[in-house]
């Protein structure tokens, strides 16, 4: 028989402690990062905090963490600092959702099929080179300024879609479709450069290895094994041979993220990929892109700094390539494919809101911050760079906001 005072007892102690953690209050949290709107708040807020913490008088004590060395011995893999666990293992994390939401898209989106594809898929690719082109043309020249061609090419998704909800409001869901798949291409097109150009040395045993774990991963996949007991070993070791073979480790978690199994189950359980989905979503939103933007973001605003940023022919081409170039390959790629008869223009879209997305496109932040740091191994050159994405970003964002709100009309209620 149960205490009398049982019940009484546990509603007393949620009366004097009401903000105490709780199941339900961590569900309520982790479905809230689960949103891409949230996650780019919380990543501008983490952004925001290093901007500040690294313009005051404390900003040694910044650079002091960020260069905090966190190197195993027995792992041996070499010189990895804060800031290098931040990019190479954490956004494996983020990249592990790409490849989910590029295999969603595959498989039941945009992308299933072809003729839907085109569109975003051209405005991708031209949204892809021309930055590039620009980057090349601006720092043609300059000292090695050409090894950070990649860094204008990226588009941030989180920030992109958390502008787009603020700014636009009645935005329709396939301008919504269009600029996701768009981005999802975008990281894949990124993803494959890091593993073409941004490898130096590569080890072929280590590669070797890690790629057979990976197709492990996928044959077990494919035989709808559940247990993620099994899976998180496998990944790890993935990622750890990746990383030792000289490729960029987030190329392990794109690749293991396409390969989990979206198949559906015969009693209507989650498939594994809306397993892997709910738990590394808010873990990705809320931890791992928020401190990779923490300790990347830091940079000096004061007068001279920014004045480095102009002087500085490989930042102005990473501004010019986001803010000029996305524009002009998003909207040009999407409107010479719609008149070469290439891919169609949907019935609930119009051009001046492509328009818009395509400025948007110009939100690089974190895959462009992520190549910058690939390309410059100069601390200070970096620094620009980093700066310049920032502010290339803010010029995309208040551009597409003021296409968004002066010319975007609302949709007429059926």
């Amino acid at each position: 028989m149960p205490r009398p005072s049982a019940a009484p007892e546990k509603r007393r102690i949620a009366h004097v402690w009401p903000f105490r953690p709780t199941v339900r209050y961590s569900g309520q949290v982790a479905e809230a990062l689960r949103t891409e709107t949230v996650g780019g708040v919380v990543m501008l807020l983490a952004t925001v905090v290093a901007l500040v913490w690294a313009n005051t008088p404390w900003a040694d004590a910044y650079r002091s963490l960020q260069s905090h060395e966190l190197s195993p011995h027995w792992l041996q893999l070499g010189h990895m600092d804060v800031q290098h666990w931040a990019s190479g293992g954490l956004l494996a994390v983020f990249f592990f959702i790409a490849g989910l939401e590029l295999r969603e898209e595959l498989t039941h989106g945009e992308l299933r099929d072809p003729r839907d594809a085109a569109l975003p898929v051209i405005a991708a690719a031209a949204g892809v080179a021309m930055p590039a082109l620009i980057f090349v043309i601006v720092s043609a020249g300059e000292p090695g300024a050409l090894r950070g061609w990649a860094v204008p090419t990226a588009t941030d998704i989180a920030f992109a879609l958390a502008v787009l909800a603020v700014t636009f409001s009645a935005c329709p869901a396939s301008l919504r479709a269009f600029l996701l798949t768009l981005a999802v291409v975008d990281d894949l097109i990124a993803i494959t450069i890091i593993a073409l150009f941004y490898t130096e040395t590569l080890h072929w045993t280590w590669l070797g290895i890690g790629v057979v774990l990976i197709v492990v991963y996928g044959l077990l996949q494919s035989r709808d094994v559940r247990s993620p007991w099994l899976y998180v070993p496998i990944a790890l070791l993935a990622w750890y041979c990746v990383q030792r073979s000289g490729i960029h480790a987030t190329v392990a978690g794109v690749a293991l993220g396409m390969l989990t199994s979206s198949k559906e189950t015969a009693d209507d359980r989650p498939t594994n990929a809306e397993r892997a989905d709910r738990v590394l979503r808010p873990l990705s939103a809320g931890f791992c892109v928020p401190v990779f933007a923490f300790l990347s973001a830091g940079v000096a605003l004061s007068g001279p700094a920014l004045g480095a940023v102009l002087g500085d022919r490989a930042a102005l081409g990473v501004i010019c390539g986001l803010v000029i170039g996305k524009f002009v390959g998003v909207f040009g790629g999407a409107w010479t494919a719609v008149r070469l008869g290439l891919a169609t223009l949907g019935e609930d879209l119009r051009w001046r809101e492509i328009a818009g997305v395509a400025m948007l496109a110009g939100v690089g932040f974190t895959v462009s911050l992520l190549i910058g740091g690939l390309a410059y191994t100069d601390p200070s050159r970096f620094e620009r760079v980093t700066t310049a994405v920032l502010i290339a970003s803010i010029i995309a964002s208040a551009a597409a906001a003021v296409v968004f709100r002066r010319r975007a009309r609302p949709r007429p209620a059926e």
